[in-house]
């Protein structure tokens, strides 16, 4: 209840000393919490999505380096653990339709956020919160969760999130994702961002389908899905056994298929198959998803019958998509030196040098980019360099965020104020201010309002041909 929730939870209730801007694309950049924080722009795919992530880098570097000065530099680091028990959020968002269950929901995802680390995660040197025990793990973000479902972000942190600010229309719902990493390399943030999408798009469908979803997650549901959450991220065999509600067990790597297999038969249902028994994908997006994602659990399954760590050293293929794998291999050649021999070793994971390296892995100081450029060049690509710069000045074409964009360049010093779903003006001499409901996110797209930006010649005056609403001070 929103009553039970902490004040500086209700992020959109007004705050003192807010550090607040919307970036020329569309997104915005603030203060929360006392970090530094990017929210990248609404987009329509997980491609897009991706290289608007990605610009943040950019802009979050720029910001790094404009507020620097000869006495005090300031670094900016893409993770999410300090290794010392704080811990920081990459956060997901998805548009839903609210008439979905959302028992239904929190069961699917439950499942999902737990074992969708063997391909998504980031990779993290210690065990634990404070990393109390030496080690490498899967995800940075596992050891933080303590509850199934809740609304809380910052402590005892659940799997499931409710904090439901939609930023859109009544009939939709946001659901708001913290649990996963900030990945460096694009395949599993692509991964992190598609199968989730699919999955809730399987939701969305079951009801006009007259699917038991429910049914068919009775044979998923894990029985303890907090303890499956770090059981999953501290096995880097996929090997351990996932106790099930109904008495059985399963492994991560046999419950991704499952729900993979859940989008193809709602998919047949919906779209029919072609002559290979293939759903017909409505698009080049979830077709290029839904094939990443069969490619994820091909590598998961190589890397889960290595014969050791030295075959797992030798992935190429497979660390190029996988980012764990990829970034331990890098720590492991290290551990190995300084552990002066050639065999792989339990100790090592607590050494300052390789808990170094992983900080540097995550650095977007030029100075520190080294580390990761020289492993990039081995990772494979979804966005080009040139798609990312371009997004990190300007907006999404086919979203709201690109009429934001737009009047914040065009008027700049007649807004008022500016948020996701509201746009007001100043108040002129009358003391008429004009606001603009902006709640459906697909709609004030560049099609639909390029031509009134063009010829407006004020900012009120645009907002009243959108159909703007006037307000007296």
């Amino acid at each position: 209840p929103r009553a039970a929730a902490r004040p500086d939870m209700l992020t959109d209730e007004p705050q003192r000393n807010i550090t607040n801007t919307f970036a020329a694309n569309g997104g915005r950049m603030y203060v929360d919490h006392a970090h530094p924080e990017y929210s990248a722009p609404e987009t329509r795919d997980p491609f897009e999505a991706v290289a608007y992530d990605f610009a943040g880098d950019l802009l979050m570097r720029q910001a790094a380096q404009s507020a620097s000065t000869e006495r005090h530099q300031f670094e900016v680091f893409r993770n999410n653990a300090d290794g010392k028990g704080a811990a920081w959020g990459s956060h997901e968002n998805y548009l839903l339709r609210r008439d979905v269950d959302f028992d239904v929901v929190t069961a699917l995802m439950l499942v999902h956020f737990a074992t969708r680390q063997i391909y998504t995660g980031s990779g993290r040197v210690g065990l634990g919160e404070r990393g109390e025990r030496a080690g490498y793990q899967l995800s940075q973000r596992a050891d933080y969760f303590h509850m199934k479902v809740g609304l809380q972000t910052t402590f005892d942190r659940p799997i499931v999130n409710t904090r439901d600010e939609s930023h859109a229309p009544d009939e939709m719902r946001r659901l708001h994702v913290i649990v996963g990493d900030a990945n460096r390399l694009e395949v599993p943030d692509v991964l992190k961002l598609g199968t989730t999408s699919m999955l809730l798009w399987v939701a969305e469908q079951a009801s006009a389908l007259d699917y038991d979803l429910t049914d068919e997650l009775r044979s998923l549901s894990l029985l303890d899905s907090v303890a499956a959450m770090h059981t999953v991220s501290h096995d880097l065999t996929f090997d351990e056994p996932l106790a099930l509600a109904n008495g059985g067990s399963s492994t991560a790597w046999q419950l991704q298929v499952s729900l993979r297999g859940l989008v193809y038969e709602v998919a047949s249902m919906v779209y029919g198959t072609d002559s290979l028994g293939e759903p017909v994908w409505p698009d080049s997006q979830t077709r290029s998803v839904m094939a990443m994602w069969q490619q994820a659990l091909i590598d998961c399954a190589s890397i889960r019958h290595a014969a050791d760590d030295d075959e797992r050293l030798a992935m190429t293929g497979e660390a190029s998509r996988i980012e764990w794998l990829l970034k331990w291999q890098l720590l492991e050649r290290m551990r190995r030196r300084i552990a002066g021999c050639g065999a792989s070793s339990a100790s090592g994971w607590d050494n300052p040098q390789v808990r170094a390296l992983e900080l540097r892995w995550a650095s977007l100081a030029p100075e520190n980019e080294a580390v990761f450029a020289k492993v990039r060049s081995r990772a494979e690509r979804v966005v080009t360099d040139e798609r990312i710069a371009a997004a990190a000045t300007d907006a999404p074409a086919d979203t709201r965020a690109w009429f934001r964009a737009a009047i914040l360049h065009r008027f700049p010093t007649e807004l008022r104020a500016i948020s996701w779903t509201r746009i007001t003006t100043v108040a002129d001499g009358a003391g008429d201010s004009w606001t603009l409901d902006m709640r459906d996110p697909t709609r004030f797209t560049k099609d639909d309002t390029e031509r009134q930006v063009e010829e407006a010649s004020s900012a009120a005056q645009l907002i009243r041909s959108l159909g703007g609403i006037c307000e007296h001070s």
